[in-house]
């Protein structure tokens, strides 16, 4: 059912879940309003619920963690939603898109977000349950920093999108264990300390968006391991110390990544780390140690050539006999050519005439 982009306003009625089989609602993109309705918690069949972009009030439901337990994707993103974050949402083991981005939720990321079992999973290929039903859900999802339409390929987009609220302390690490995340979107909260080194465990992550919080001490090097991330924000926090370089990092050359991080130094930025001598490109961790390495490389590539050139021609040079026995095996060669090609040569014009 997809009642999304129109003018509706109101509250959504109660026998909208006296339909059983209902495994799709989309209400997106309206001017409905109130708090999310108890009757609700009757549709028990919902995969998708789509509440985004309205003016819905009051708190996340507590039940929606205890009864919508077949939900593959949660979006309530854009409304007016407070309170805190239910941690028994972490329930919805099948859930692999949570879109709470855009309300005044307050308190802090649950703990148990760590738990949720299908973002766990690294997916190649997922066939929902609405193709049996000849369907496929479409979803708009915000990704890398602009709105994507997703259809056949959306349930391999897994995402957790907790930004612009008024959320507090630290990021758990817990969330270092959902190792399916293609997308993680914590920004334009009050996150503090610090991110941890095992962010590097999230391998499949395409976007992260860390910026406008609270978050200090420096980059992780490990991060250097995410081969897969294209867009990432860190901008506007605490954070100091070298920007890592290397694999993906090499990619990010745009300075208002890590802008509003007055203690960042080194390659894209102006600011130079104290202990550069010069900062005239990408600062690779290491890079001193990798510098002379490629210093020797070439050194030693010069100095085998010499070698091989040597070997080969010093005893030309210097043995008379060996020289001898070089140019008549050239010559040799050269007669043994030079007869071949004009044997065949006279075969193919005697051919050519015969016929």
């Amino acid at each position: 059912m997809d009642f999304s982009n129109n003018n509706l306003s109101g509250s959504i009625p109660p026998s909208i879940c006296s339909l059983p089989y209902l495994k799709s609602l989309h209400l997106s993109n309206n001017n409905l309003s109130g708090e999310l309705p108890l009757s609700l918690k009757s549709c028990v069949s919902l995969d998708t619920l789509d509440l985004g972009q309205n003016g819905f009030i009051g708190p996340i439901p507590t039940w929606i963690g205890e009864s919508l337990l077949s939900l593959h994707i949660l979006r309530l993103r854009s409304n007016k939603l407070v309170g805190n974050i239910p941690p028994n949402l972490s329930r919805l083991s099948a859930l692999y898109i949570l879109d709470l981005a855009n309300n005044n939720l307050s308190g802090t990321i649950p703990s148990s977000f760590g738990n949720f079992t299908a973002m766990k999973v690294i997916r190649e290929s997922h066939v929902s349950i609405l193709s049996y039903y000849n369907y496929n859900e479409n979803m708009e999802v915000t990704m890398k920093g602009r709105d994507m339409d997703y259809s056949i390929f959306l349930s391999l987009v897994i995402i957790m999108d907790l930004s612009n609220n008024n959320l507090s302390g630290t990021m758990p690490e817990g969330l270092t264990s959902l190792l399916g995340l293609v997308s993680l979107n914590l920004s334009g909260n009050h996150l503090i300390g610090e991110i941890t080194e095992k962010i590097s465990a999230l391998q499949q992550l395409e976007s992260l968006d860390l910026s406008r919080n609270n978050l200090y001490s420096g980059i992780p090097s490990s991060m250097i391991a995410l081969t897969f991330l294209s867009h990432l924000n860190l901008s506007y926090n605490n954070l100091s110390g070298r920007v890592p370089s290397g694999n993906q990092f090499q990619t990010f050359i745009d300075p208002s990544i890590y802008a509003g991080n007055p203690g960042l130094c080194g390659f894209p930025l102006a600011q130079k780390c104290k202990d550069d001598k010069t900062n005239q490109g990408p600062n690779v961790v290491g890079g001193d140690e990798e510098g002379s390495e490629i210093r020797w490389l070439y050194m030693s590539m010069g100095l085998g050539f010499a070698v091989g050139l040597w070997a080969v021609f010093g005893p030309l040079l210097f043995n008379r006999k060996w020289r001898e026995a070089y140019f008549r095996l050239i010559d040799q060669v050269y007669d043994m050519v030079y007869v071949f090609l004009a044997v065949t040569f006279n075969r193919f014009k005697e051919h050519n005439a015969a016929t």
